[in-house]
């Protein structure tokens, strides 16, 4: 699905992307990007993790997630639809380069700019506001041109004016986003990020960021007191305490589904890093969700 989402390509008519996406998911991918994103669910069950908010999705489910909130669905596996697909979704991706530089200062475009950042958080949407902007985003695949962006517009307002939106990110969440001043160290944390489940091949990572391999391991470990490796296995083992808060996965398609490649080597590497073993990790959560 991530894949999906990353390789969008705008035609030269269009300011945003609207599409509908369908499939049966064997797996979702833990994943962020740098669109601002709503996504309405019309087909499919199961659980919506963003950021540090796990909750149940159905049809009907409508959250905009700001730009690098990491997010997933996880859809039931039994989940029998009538198109027999896991998942369908009509999503909308765009950046503040639609609004242009002086539309955001706009007293008409007030309640667009603070639906923008409500979206820092994430926001589940609910109640007649949901009513009001599913019906518009189911029209959105359909239309072209002017009366597409004045549709966006007024979704974004209808959303900026409610006063139901449910914030999903916790403050705490927010402070521990990954923030820093360098290129070189957001592109790295970018890549393992977008890359996690697959094998990381630091000559492709230092070519990515124009260093030498050795200069690249030095400095990343002298910035962040962490080998590169040692990051990978944090960001796995991250989405690894998400994905046990699911007690319908079992502890080996944790394994598998946050990265890890054999079960003994993720359970020293979450034991490493979380204190426990992912056992008794779900043992503690239970109760707590």
């Amino acid at each position: 699905m991530s894949a999906l989402l990353e390789q969008i390509a705008l035609n030269d008519d269009e300011s945003f992307f609207i599409g509908i996406f369908q499939d049966n998911l064997a797996k979702s991918s833990w994943h962020y990007h740098n669109n601002f994103e709503i996504s309405f669910i019309t087909e499919g069950s199961g659980k919506r993790i963003v950021a540090d908010s796990i909750e149940e999705f159905q049809p009907g489910d409508l959250v905009f997630l700001g730009r690098n909130l990491p997010h997933v669905w996880l859809v039931e596996k039994e989940t029998l639809t009538p198109s027999q697909r896991t998942l369908e979704m009509v999503f909308l991706q765009f950046t503040t380069e639609i609004f242009g530089q002086q539309l955001l200062s706009l007293p008409e475009f007030k309640y667009v700019s603070k639906a923008l950042t409500l979206s820092e958080r994430g926001i589940q949407v609910v109640g007649q506001t949901l009513n009001e902007v599913s019906e518009l985003m189911l029209q959105m695949p359909y239309l072209k041109g002017f009366d597409r962006m004045l549709h966006f517009f007024k979704i974004m307002d209808i959303i900026g004016r409610s006063d139901s939106n449910i914030q999903l990110a916790s403050m705490d969440f927010m402070k521990s986003l990954f923030k820093t001043g360098s290129k070189r160290l957001t592109a790295i944390h970018e890549y393992l990020m977008n890359n996690y489940r697959e094998e990381v091949d630091l000559k492709k990572l230092a070519a990515l960021v124009n260093m030498a391999e050795g200069s690249l391991c030095r400095y990343f470990k002298a910035n962040m007191g962490m080998t590169v490796f040692e990051y990978l296995n944090q960001i796995k083992t991250d989405f690894a305490c998400k994905l046990l808060m699911n007690n319908d996965m079992s502890i080996i398609e944790v394994c598998f589904d946050s990265g890890f490649n054999n079960l003994s080597h993720f359970n020293k590497q979450f034991k490493k890093s979380a204190g426990v073993p992912p056992s008794e990790y779900r043992k503690r959560l239970k109760g707590l969700i």
